[in-house]
């Protein structure tokens, strides 16, 4: 259905020292004075998409010397683009004018969007992903004479723009997926350097790590699993008769307090600085409430990632107009906290 990809999960290159431990070596990071702009300099970059990926990567990039054009079709994201100063064009035009394309629409409209940007790609060019999810299943089918590379900042959109805008900047994950010209790998670097990864750090990986892993995380912790976990801590408050406002504060709203501390401190360092209650309840309770059952639903997840499952599932649910998705959005905005939020809020 979208071709003949390998969806068995394999374990990254071992080093070529030959260490049967190497697993537990700590991934090399890589910083701008590691990095040569070289392979982007007199090159045309093409980003295809401007929403809130492909904006941002735009504007760093323009702002690091690359010579970008914006591929779109008419409509907001045009007018968008060009009210921030960037040449635009039709996609297949913006594709045709470039050495180097960039794929920064929603996965979900990868098949569509790069049937248009196929016929401009070719010998010397090269194609450049944000997410290794379309190329690990299949879902387009880059010509063989063209350079395919993952570039993958660890952050979202507006977060890598504002931070590189205060010359900083998020980390980032490189991977070459097919090297035509012998120089995919400068070349992936090279554009992650220009985005302010390498003020950060740039580590090199794998298509296939970088889309296992980046699902999982989704589907388990940042999105699937937190939210379910804040969502369960205010039913169980309001439940036991406490107000819906408190059970939103606790549970909900002061999420971002904590995450802040351990995106700045780490965990110890999170830990250092809340109340020695707080902490007691941490350290004891915690594991409680994500225990065994939920590491062993961890591990059903991670499968269904790594054989595949989870793909054909979405890929399906693209297929059949996202219909499911829809319900499924619908049914989770009329959740109680939604509302109490929504009051709060005004």
């Amino acid at each position: 259905m979208y071709g003949d990809a390998d969806w068995t999960s394999e374990p990254r290159p071992r080093p070529r020292d030959g260490s049967s431990f190497w697993y537990l070596a700590p991934m090399l990071m890589l910083h701008d004075a590691d990095i040569s702009s070289g392979p982007l300099v007199g090159k045309r970059v093409a980003v295809i998409g401007y929403g809130s990926q492909g904006r941002a990567q735009a504007l760093c990039l323009r702002d690091s010397g690359v010579d970008v054009r914006i591929g779109v079709r008419r409509g907001p994201s045009w007018e968008r683009a060009e009210s921030d100063g960037l040449p635009v064009a039709e996609i297949a035009d913006a594709a045709g004018e470039a050495h180097v394309v960039a794929l920064l629409v929603p996965d979900s409209a990868h098949r569509e969007v790069f049937s248009v940007v196929r016929p401009s790609l070719g010998l010397g060019k090269a194609l450049v992903f944000a997410h290794g999810f379309s190329l690990l299943y299949g879902v387009v089918q880059p010509p063989s004479d063209a350079d395919v590379v993952l570039v993958a900042p660890m952050g979202a959109g507006p977060t890598m723009r504002a931070l590189y805008e205060q010359g900083a900047g998020v980390a980032g994950l490189v991977a070459v997926h097919q090297d035509a010209t012998g120089s995919a790998r400068q070349l992936a670097l090279a554009y992650a350097k220009m985005l302010g990864c390498g003020r950060v750090g740039v580590m090199e990986s794998t298509v296939r790590e970088e889309a296992e892993t980046d699902l999982f995380g989704e589907q388990a912790v940042l999105c699937g699993g937190l939210t379910a976990l804040m969502l369960a801590g205010f039913d169980t408050l309001v439940e036991a008769g406490y107000p819906e406002e408190i059970a939103y504060f606790e549970c909900i709203h002061q999420v971002k307090l904590l995450a802040d501390l351990v995106h700045e401190h780490g965990i110890a360092g999170m830990r250092e600085r809340i109340s020695d209650t707080a902490l007691y309840g941490d350290l004891t309770r915690g594991p409680r409430v994500v225990g065994d059952a939920s590491r062993a639903a961890m591990r059903e997840l991670l499968d269904e990632i790594r054989s595949g499952a989870f793909a054909r599932e979405w890929l399906a649910e693209q297929e059949s107009g996202q219909t499911n998705l829809q319900r499924l959005r619908d049914q989770a905005a009329q959740h109680p906290a939604e509302k109490v939020s929504r009051r709060l809020r005004r």
